[in-house]
């Protein structure tokens, strides 16, 4: 290597021509810095000293400190020292001459609180960590966000680099700024050789960090089986809960870590522990749909903590589209009725209540079919199903429910009126309202008018139904005032978001009633659209007797048998009778 005077480094960087010098970057985001090169153009913005230094050219620092002996502390705008530049670029022989020059700088700090002993451990250097060790650097100083130079060599994995740090006595529980030790960091890699180096250095078993997650916490969550195995046999408890009540089991359960989801339980891990939300493991596997987890914990779950928690595995499957683990609980005699408790119920607009609303609600209609061939009842929630069905205009969701006992006259509770709710949700669908009119649904209930012929009130715009708001607004759907007044047809067909479909779907629900009379409000609506002499025919009086044979087999028949006409034992044409028309 060249070597240089303090006056040949200040005459080349006067006169260096093309030259080009080793330099520092600038500081990045992590306190590092990256290294490129200057030429002799900015060569005078850098201390000569530095420039020695990042050369590993120990004999011109050594005449440099006798030359200029201020230069061995002068700070660069990072809070940079010559011997942080040696540690970072792996200079021990500078490391030397200038804690020799200079014994006190050994623990200076750069802005980021960062020593010559941390930065030489960032960098791998061993033999510059020995020199500054040996020279007296404390090995517990932390930078900025709290981490040791033996934490970070843990975080390198350098076994060797760990082990010299230990020898000079450093504390192997300190913790960095989110309340890791070392162990921690050792654990989070899988490297069982550092983990004994630091538990035989004093390292505790189970310390927690700042949410209470300690180091076996950590190896589940990393799905690292080594350093859980050893952790376990050094006598970490496997049962200790974070802050949110979180144990080492459920985030197994969470992760979808089978393996060590087994051995924790040959562990004599709980997995009746709940978190402070009350779940316990297996509802967290169920959410997330790992079935052999699912598998595993049922027969070591006890049913009376499940009911104490207000909500059943269940509804989370059901909640999160889950239909395999939907069919293993139901296989393993999960109650299918089970509804949520009053708590958990009061956190949804619609007050549901059952695994069942919350698979139709999720639009998951095989995990419907399931619950209800299991016997899921569909008239347990305050809102029925069939509504969330209709609303998201499924109509396989509604046959599904229909063939399943849902009650097709049922009404909205936020919405009183003197029709069908699913009547009103689904206005603007002819085709689900078609199917929802041969499953029995009540049309004549849509023409019984307290005004009748006589004059209508002036309707209040406040009273005004909104299809849009009816179709997205799930609090709609949630129980209002009981005493509110009940909304009739004829007010709601008028309102300018629907009265655009006024012509036909009154045509519709005529196919579905005997005689009946227009009240004036309808009468005025209807009269100059282009259906109204199709329907204006339907409503003279009488209708034809087979229109009403039709309408009375189907009374007699009932609403519970029209669900499937197809099982009927009755002829072929007898059953195309009953059956309308398709639109």
């Amino acid at each position: 290597m060249t070597r240089f005077s303090y006056s040949e480094y200040l005459s080349q960087f006067r006169h260096g021509g093309n030259q080009s010098y080793p330099s520092l970057g600038k500081l990045s985001s992590d306190g590092r810095r990256r290294p490129q090169h200057i030429t002799s153009a900015s060569a005078e913005e850098i201390d000569v000293m530095v420039l020695a230094t990042q050369r590993g050219d120990a004999q011109a620092v050594n005449e440099l400190s006798v030359a200029a002996p201020l230069r061995l502390m002068k700070e660069n705008k990072d809070g940079w020292i010559p011997l942080h530049e040696a540690a970072y670029y792996g200079q021990a022989e500078c490391i030397k001459a200038l804690i020799k020059a200079q014994p006190g700088s050994v623990d200076k700090r750069t802005l980021q609180e960062q020593t010559a002993l941390l930065l030489a451990v960032s960098g791998q250097h061993l033999s510059c960590v020995q020199c500054l060790l040996q020279a007296g650097a404390d090995p517990d100083i932390s930078s900025k966000n709290k981490e040791t130079p033996l934490y970070k060599a843990c975080e390198l994995e350098n076994v060797d680099m760990v082990k010299l740090i230990l020898s000079f006595g450093a504390t192997v529980n300190q913790r960095c700024n989110r309340g890791w030790t070392a162990l921690h960091e050792a654990v989070c890699r899988d490297n069982i050789e550092i983990c004994e180096m630091l538990i035989g250095g004093g390292a505790a078993i189970n310390p927690p960090s700042t949410c209470s997650t300690t180091p076996l916490i950590v190896a589940v969550q990393q799905g690292c089986v080594e350093a859980l195995c050893y952790l376990v046999r050094k006598g970490a408890d496997v049962n200790m809960q974070t802050c949110d009540g979180t144990t080492a089991l459920y985030e197994a359960s969470r992760n979808g870590h089978g393996e060590i989801v087994e051995l924790l339980l040959s562990y004599n891990s709980d997995a009746n522990k709940p978190t402070k939300t009350g779940l316990l493991p297996l509802h967290i596997a169920a959410q997330y749909g790992h079935h052999e987890i699912v598998s595993l914990l049922m027969p070591v779950t006890s049913r009376v903590r499940v009911r104490h928690s207000g909500i059943s595995p269940l509804h989370l499957a059901a909640e999160h589209n889950q239909d395999i683990i939907t069919a293993l609980l139901l296989k393993i005699g999960a109650d299918v009725n089970a509804t949520l408790s009053h708590n958990r119920s009061m956190q949804y607009s619609d007050y549901r209540s059952t695994a069942l609303y919350f698979a139709v609600a999720n639009r998951s209609i095989k995990t419907a079919e399931l619950l209800l061939k299991a016997g899921a009842n569909p008239s347990l929630d305050p809102v029925s199903p069939l509504l969330a069905a209709v609303r998201q205009g499924c109509a396989r969701t509604v046959c599904l429910l229909l063939q399943h006992g849902a009650d097709v006259n049922t009404s909205i509770p936020a919405c009183p009126s003197t029709l069908p709710g699913a009547i009103v949700l689904c206005i603007n669908n002819l085709p689900l309202l078609k199917c929802l009119l041969d499953h029995g649904c009540d049309a004549q209930a849509c023409f019984k008018c307290a005004y009748s012929v006589g004059p209508h009130p002036a309707q209040d715009s406040r009273d005004h139904f909104d299809i849009n708001t009816c179709t997205t607004d799930t609090a709609l759907l949630t129980c209002l005032d009981p005493a509110a007044r009940e909304v009739q047809f004829c007010e709601l067909i008028s309102s300018p978001s629907v009265c655009q479909w006024a012509g036909p779907l009154v045509d519709l629900l005529l196919d579905y009633t005997s005689n009946v009379q227009l009240c004036a409000r309808l009468a005025e609506l209807l009269d100059g659209l282009p259906d109204w002499p199709s329907i204006r025919s339907k409503t003279l009086s009488p209708r034809p007797l087979m229109h009403l044979c039709r309408l009375r087999i189907r009374e007699q028949v009932g609403v519970s048998r029209l669900r499937s006409l197809d099982g009927l034992p009755l002829p072929d044409r007898l059953l195309q009778y009953l059956s309308h028309p398709q639109l």
